[in-house]
């Protein structure tokens, strides 16, 4: 039942990926959400694989899945995640270049994070991952309110309960695991893609209704594909 219930929640979050970050950079232009969205789900897509062939920690689908995890955990889901919603909380649309240049920050920051890699704590990585998240927290909830404020009460709730959630994991993942679990921690995966996944959900339905405010109040032009000014 758990081994189906892990595929079922890295299934989740591989199609919340795949579809709502195609529906963000198609619908509303947005690069820096749809491509981390697509990331996410590239990185569920390889986990799945990866323990599907066994779990072994002498892939390279294992280093793989270590590197996405540390992209999106250090910069993705977290200055990547922030910046594309100030598209929608403050109209902030970054140049090509900014947005080229935080992904080169995410690569290179997951690429540095592989010396950690391996099942024992490294506090100093762990430490960070925390601060980041916390950080990110503190936007979420201006997030929310926003959403409340326009009335959307029902996505502001739902946005802050999948970021509550989120850190819950966040401090789970490192610090506190599940007593009980089994080696390949299957209950917390079972948790954590299943958070994520909602959160790409939820975030993706709360973006659209601050964007049709924005629209509908004239703060925002109904077409968001990029000028040839930026370029």
């Amino acid at each position: 039942m758990k081994e189906l219930l892990f595929l079922l929640a890295d299934l989740w979050m591989i199609f919340a990926g795949f579809f709502f970050g195609w529906k963000l950079i198609r619908q509303y232009g947005n690069y820096l959400l749809g491509l981390e969205w697509i990331i996410v789900a590239t990185s569920g897509s390889n986990f799945l694989v990866w323990s599907l062939l066994g779990g072994d920690e002498g892939s390279i689908l294992y280093s793989i899945a270590y590197f996405f995890d540390a992209f999106s955990r250090s910069v993705g889901i977290t200055l990547i995640l922030v910046m594309g919603l100030m598209r929608v909380t403050h109209r902030y649309k970054p140049s090509w270049a900014v947005d080229t240049g935080v992904f080169a920050l995410a690569i290179a920051v997951g690429l540095y994070l592989q010396q950690f890699r391996g099942h024992e704590l490294h506090v100093g990585p762990a430490t960070y991952y925390v601060i980041v998240n916390a950080l990110t927290t503190l936007f979420l909830a201006y997030f929310s309110w926003r959403l409340w404020k326009i009335r959307a009460k029902g996505l502001a709730i739902g946005a802050a309960l999948v970021t509550a959630a989120g850190t819950a994991i966040a401090l789970i993942y490192d610090f506190f695991p599940i007593a009980g679990d089994d080696e390949y921690r299957t209950t917390h995966y079972i948790l954590a893609l299943g958070t994520w996944g909602f959160q790409l959900f939820v975030y993706f339905l709360s973006y659209r209704a601050l964007h049709n405010h924005n629209v509908a109040t004239g703060a925002e032009a109904a077409s968001n594909e990029r000028s040839v000014a930026r370029a």
